[in-house]
């Protein structure tokens, strides 16, 4: 779990972090993410530094500058050179260089204490950020560790929380887990990730400690009313709704899928007990939420059918070829509409394109024989009613 990296003796947290090279010095990531640019030797040619590729060509252009504009974003109350080193951090997180984020964040850790920089809300957050680069390494414990501190400086601050009951749910410390999480979703109701750990903690809970479960847990703290209306003020930041918009999206869907496959079924079973009209309402609905989905035009048209509405059970395979052309349901429906509407010649050139599709169709080779009987008395009776000239 997380990128496989040594890692050396090092301060803060009580663990160890990685040594990694500055970033924006040129390294590349150890994950695999950029191309390793070509090796250059430098020469001095009259008296001047220049140089040469290692294939044996003069470099032609330097490379393109890179933009470290980002790295002089005021950071809360750190001086500029700890907020330097908390933003090359977030930086490099961002891209999957957790190693090297990991060795920012802890030098500016190092840094607030040689300098005396007394600002716990700064402090809790370099902390909470250098125990995900632990969990992402898969370093549980020291993530833990680090998490503790952060909520020693700020008590209640739903990072550390999340982070450290992510930590003891890997270590298989599930009761500590549950009640971090518990703990985070006193503070916002609204982090799936602590409902879905919750839900899946108890089953484990249950089967570990049997009925009397609960009465081994720890205490779970009570969220002062002052910390969850804080928090509910707080901004949220552009990363954070977009985040909280994609989960709401994705259970949206996840809701939707479910009404349809149980609205589709209620229709099956309605047809099969020849409720047509209730089957048929159950389809409409269905089309209301998954209005492309070409089977549950040709079940509406079986109803319609069974009710002789025609043209409307015609429409609804004309709207299912649309989706998919090649629907030998969808064309021998059709030619069944059709039948209804005494349209015999466009009855038979469905269901030939049925037999074209699958030469085995049984039911419409007994239809065309039919439907073609049907068209020749058709054609009789109207030689019959024209008056000779």
């Amino acid at each position: 779990m997380g990128n496989a990296q040594e890692k050396p003796p090092g301060s803060g947290g009580g663990g160890a972090r990685p040594a990694q090279a500055t970033a924006g010095s040129g390294t590349r990531s150890r994950g695999g993410g950029s191309v390793e640019k070509p090796r250059t030797e430098k020469g001095v040619a009259n008296g001047t530094q220049r140089e040469r590729s290692s294939a044996g060509g003069p470099e032609e252009q330097d490379s393109p500058a890179v933009d470290t504009s980002y790295l002089d974003a005021p950071a809360g109350a750190l001086p500029p050179h700890l907020a330097r080193l908390k933003n090359e951090g977030n930086h490099l997180f961002k891209h999957g260089q957790f190693g090297d984020a990991l060795e920012k964040y802890s030098q500016a850790i190092d840094g607030c204490a040689e300098t005396g920089i007394d600002s716990p809300e700064d402090l809790c957050i370099l902390y909470s950020n250098r125990a995900a680069c632990y969990l992402k390494h898969g370093n549980s414990t020291d993530c833990i560790q680090d998490c503790t501190k952060a909520l020693e400086l700020q008590p209640y601050s739903l990072k550390p929380l999340l982070r450290r009951a992510m930590a003891y749910e890997s270590l298989e410390r599930y009761r500590k887990a549950y009640v971090d999480y518990k703990t985070v979703l006193q503070i916002d109701t609204g982090v799936q990730a602590a409902h879905d750990s919750v839900h899946r903690i108890t089953k484990m809970l249950i089967e570990q400690d049997g009925p009397e479960w609960r009465e081994k847990l720890p205490e779970i703290p009570a969220v002062p009313l002052s910390v969850q209306q804080q928090h509910r003020e707080k901004p949220v930041s552009a990363e954070v709704a977009q985040a909280r918009a994609a989960r709401a999206a994705q259970e949206e869907a996840r809701r939707k899928e479910t009404r349809f496959t149980l609205l589709k079924q209620e229709g099956n079973d309605l047809v099969k007990k020849c409720h047509f009209q209730e089957a048929l309402e159950k389809y409409s609905e269905c089309l209301t939420i998954k209005p492309d989905e070409c089977a549950v035009y040709t079940n509406r048209a079986i109803c319609f059918l069974k009710l002789n509405r025609f043209e409307e059970a015609k429409q609804d395979c004309d709207s299912a070829l649309q989706l998919e052309p090649a629907s030998k349901k969808a064309f021998y429906r059709r030619a069944l509409a059709y039948k209804g509407l005494q349209d015999y010649l466009s009855a038979s050139s469905d269901l030939q394109e049925v037999l074209q599709l699958d030469p085995n169709v049984r039911e419409a080779e007994q239809e065309l024989e039919v439907v073609t009987s049907l068209l020749r008395q058709s054609l009789m009776d109207s030689t019959a009613h024209t008056p000779r000239v």
